[in-house]
């Protein structure tokens, strides 16, 4: 298997130069998704040159569409045909949970869909029943059977007002995509609000949907009998963004993260200054400066909320720059509940670490120790490789595969920064082929 290996330097001069942030993956799935509402030839621009857009594209093409990639990986050109398929097998689906964004555009524009019941990232219960219940208001039959969501609307769709329990940024972005080829007006209330909501309603809104309040908690759909292809850029990636600037808080670094939104990472940007990062506006992102040694990142708490509070998926980030700051800190995990199970591969770096329910108490350290960890999802192995920066000795991520779900090259962007980390083939006793 493959592994990262990182050779940490704590203490040392940490990460230095720049990066550029792609498209967002948790909205360049969505959009790839939103085609199926059109005939014709959609063209994707900044998508992300990632694992799940692979397996999205494979989904796709499964269903009756051409998918292409041109060279250089970014772009992305989708033939949808007239007739298209309205069944995602467990073969795709079990991969990467996005995979259920087929639901609302196929239950839309063909009727009926069955769709496996999604797996992915281990990171804590997501079910569907959001999705279910308001597809259910707008008129669909909805069951699950064999391990299937099965969804008709034989007579399609209709409009209504739709609350959802929780602002699920998956439910959010199914009903919208459901709605917008509906009969009459739909109102999603309690919605999410994140970016990714507001790039998809752009790109909807540029197809012939007529959308709305997207960005905030209330979405009205007046529905529309036609949608039509079209050309769209993906919103940079707010996540992968976030886990640049704090690497180079971190490791005490100097960082200019091209494309980072300030707007998109209020939270972040101050929950890092509170630490004592310097987080500058460029004019072309964001560039971050990390406290030097022997300073220490100060310890903040962090608690996860949805958009616009903390990410969670920036969650193991924190707890890494906690885990080397000067104090205790409390991390909080308000959306899934076994996310913290990265919690016991960062304790095995030395991190002072100890799980209260959905709380993680955070002793700093003045540096974190080297040894084998396993990734059990995207953000947390991405995070593992920046807690080996700051540990003495090697650090091997292993599960390199989720990284690389959700970071386009990763490593040889962190060698450009100037650190020392590669990807090297170890046999199962975790001894060199």
């Amino acid at each position: 298997m493959e592994v990262i290996r990182v050779v940490g330097d704590p203490g040392g001069p940490g990460l230095r130069g720049e990066v550029t942030v792609p498209g967002a993956k948790n909205s360049a799935l969505k959009l790839m998704a939103a085609a199926l509402l059109a005939p014709g030839t959609t063209v994707l621009h900044d998508v992300p040159d990632i694992l799940d857009v692979a397996i999205m594209a494979e989904l796709l093409r499964r269903l009756g569409c051409t998918v292409d990639h041109t060279v250089d990986g970014h772009h992305v050109v989708i033939e949808v045909p007239e007739e298209v398929g309205h069944r995602a097998d467990y073969e795709l689906v079990r991969a990467m949970r996005a995979s259920i964004s087929v639901l609302g555009p196929l239950l839309a524009r063909v009727g009926e869909v069955d769709v496996a019941v999604p797996g992915g990232d281990a990171i804590g219960s997501r079910g569907l029943d959001l999705h279910a219940e308001g597809l259910r208001a707008l008129g669909a039959e909805v069951q699950v059977a064999h391990g299937y969501l099965l969804a008709r609307a034989p007579r399609g769709l209709e409009g209504t007002t739709v609350p959802l329990a929780f602002p699920s940024v998956g439910a959010t972005e199914n009903l919208l995509m459901a709605a917008v080829l509906a009969r009459g007006t739909t109102v999603l209330v309690n919605v999410a609000r994140e970016p990714e909501i507001v790039d998809l309603a752009a790109m909807l809104t540029a197809m012939g949907a007529r959308i709305a309040g997207a960005g905030t908690s209330t979405i009205t759909v007046e529905g529309v009998a036609r949608l039509h292809p079209v050309e769209h850029r993906v919103v940079p990636d707010r996540i992968v963004a976030g886990t640049f600037l704090y690497a180079a808080a971190a490791t005490g670094g100097d960082v200019h993260v091209r494309g980072a939104r300030a707007d998109h990472l209020t939270m972040v940007v101050d929950k890092l200054e509170a630490a004592g990062a310097a987080v500058l506006e460029t004019g072309e992102g964001l560039q971050v400066l990390g406290p030097v040694a022997p300073l220490r990142p100060a310890a903040v708490d962090v608690a996860t909320l949805p958009y616009p509070g903390f990410p969670t998926d920036l969650q193991p980030f924190a707890l890494v720059l906690g885990s080397v700051a000067d104090g205790s800190a409390v991390v909080t995990e308000n959306l899934f509940e076994t996310r913290f199970r990265f919690v016991h591969e960062v304790a095995r770096l030395g991190a002072d670490v100890r799980v209260e329910g959905h709380h993680v108490l955070v002793r700093g350290r003045p540096v974190l120790s080297g040894a084998p960890v396993q990734a059990p999802d995207i953000r947390a192995g991405a995070a593992l490789v920046v807690a080996g920066l700051v540990a003495e000795g090697v650090t091997e991520v292993s599960g390199v595969s989720h990284v690389d779900r959700g970071y386009e090259a990763f490593v040889p962007q962190l060698v450009a920064l100037g650190a020392d980390v590669r990807r090297v083939e170890v046999a199962s006793a975790g001894l060199p082929l």
